[in-house]
């Protein structure tokens, strides 16, 4: 017990060293100029590629704990870092640099009867920490986008990505004194005790702002535990609404796109509501080209009936569609797994989406553009689609030039989290000597 207190007392000392240090180069960051600090992301990207080596041997051992430690191959893929996305990082890195500066800027001013002129500055946050889990893409994003900010950060990653975070980290920090600025801007916290998040949950002092990026679990604890500010993100059970009018060509291209090219993100597909009129002709089609493709199926009644109807059940294996339980409609599958629903119209799938919706990404294939404007007035998510799929929710496909997380509450930040988000404001007053009767 003694050895254990010992052990925790040492964590505790670091956490808070880390956000004392983290304290003092934010305030530096805060002051300097922009051209600065995009001096340094450029001087990162260079390292990062110049480095791949290095970092690819780091990913290595990764990878072969996740493994031996029986990842699924959804999650494996989160964690996988190669030559290709090495450089999606670095260049994610380069357009944050090309971006406006977010500080500084003076909004809204306008000048009071009594000649006062009275604006908004805005300005960093201060100290941002990010839990996050699998995805070591994650350290250079979310260090890129608060440095660009003018934020310190410090970054706690999941276990199963240690190596390739602790790798990173170091290429950042180079990248950081290189460039005349603090090592402290961006800190990675290396043990993997929980005893740190704990830490960190309760680090008021320093922290003003703390990000969960992960699983629904892991997202809730943090709401329930934190003391310090928090922003939701992440949890994402999307879906998509086929409409009677759906081009049905579209929508298959669509849905393959939205549930199979990365399963294990937050903007996945995870539940595909049909329109009764559609579903009979449509829903063994789409099967079909899921079924193919490795996706299980979890169907209610209606769907399993269209299924045996068009003899789909028995030519593929039993577990391919399987009938769909309740609480699969709330699920987060992170997977290749869909729910599928036949739904009587627009109304039921809005209700169905209000109550099993995580307030992610939702979209409505449709050419009905009363229809459109319906769903996207009483669909209550941060990403509202027509016609597309929701694998676009992400920074960089909206022109944020990345993103620290997508946050699904509606204070603050919704969204795409990018460098705007990243920052708030202060209210700048300018006299002539004015005083208050």
């Amino acid at each position: 017990m003694g050895e254990e207190n010992f052990e925790y007392q040492n964590i505790e000392r670091e956490i808070k060293e880390m956000g004392k240090n983290a304290k003092v180069a934010s305030d530096k960051l805060a002051s300097l100029p922009g051209s600065h600090r995009d001096d340094a992301l450029l001087k990162i990207a260079d390292l990062l590629e110049e480095n791949q080596d290095r970092i690819l041997r780091a990913n290595n051992k990764d990878m072969n704990a996740g493994r031996k430690d029986g990842l699924s191959e959804a999650l494996m893929d989160r964690l996988l870092l190669n030559e290709e996305r090495i450089k999606g990082m670095a260049d994610g890195l380069r357009e944050v640099a090309e971006l406006p500066d977010p500080v500084g800027g003076i909004e809204n001013m306008k000048r009071r009867p009594n000649g006062l002129q009275v604006g908004k500055m805005r300005v960093p946050l201060g100290v941002v920490g990010i839990i996050y889990e699998s995805r070591p893409n994650v350290t250079v994003d979310a260090g890129g986008l608060c440095l660009k900010a003018g934020n310190a950060i410090i970054l706690r990653g999941g276990s199963e990505a240690i190596n390739s975070n602790i790798t990173i980290t170091e290429i950042i920090q180079d990248g950081l004194e290189a460039s005349g600025l603090s090592r402290a801007a961006v800190q990675l916290i290396e043990t993997t005790d929980r005893a740190a998040v704990k830490e960190l949950l309760t680090l008021n002092e320093y922290l003003d702002l703390l990000i969960p990026r992960g699983g629904a679990g892991l997202i809730n604890m943090v709401v329930e535990e934190a003391t310090v500010p928090v922003i939701q993100t992440g949890v994402g059970n999307c879906h998509i609404f086929i409409e009677n009018s759906a081009d049905l060509d579209d929508a298959e291209e669509i849905i393959i796109n939205a549930k199979t090219q990365r399963p294990a993100v937050c903007n996945a597909l995870e539940t595909l509501l049909v329109e009764k009129d559609t579903a009979r002709s449509f829903i063994p089609r789409i099967v079909r080209s899921l079924v193919n493709m490795g996706v299980q199926i979890r169907g209610c009644e209606q769907t399993l009936e269209i299924l045996k109807d068009s003899d789909l059940t028995n030519a593929v294996r039993p577990e391919m569609i399987i009938p769909a339980e309740n609480e699969d409609w709330g699920t987060e599958f992170l997977d290749l797994i869909l729910a599928v629903k036949v739904v009587s119209d627009t109304d039921e799938a809005a209700a169905h989406i209000g109550k099993y919706g995580s307030g992610h990404s939702e979209a409505i294939l449709t050419n009905d553009y009363q229809k459109a404007l319906s769903f996207i007035n009483r669909i209550d998510a941060a990403a509202v689609y027509v016609n597309a799929s929701t694998r676009f929710t992400d920074g960089n496909q909206f022109g944020l030039g990345a993103e620290i997380g997508i946050s699904t509450q509606k204070l603050h930040a919704r969204g795409p989290m990018g460098i705007n988000e990243l920052t708030t404001t202060k209210f700048v007053i300018f006299g002539q000597g004015q005083i208050r009767n």
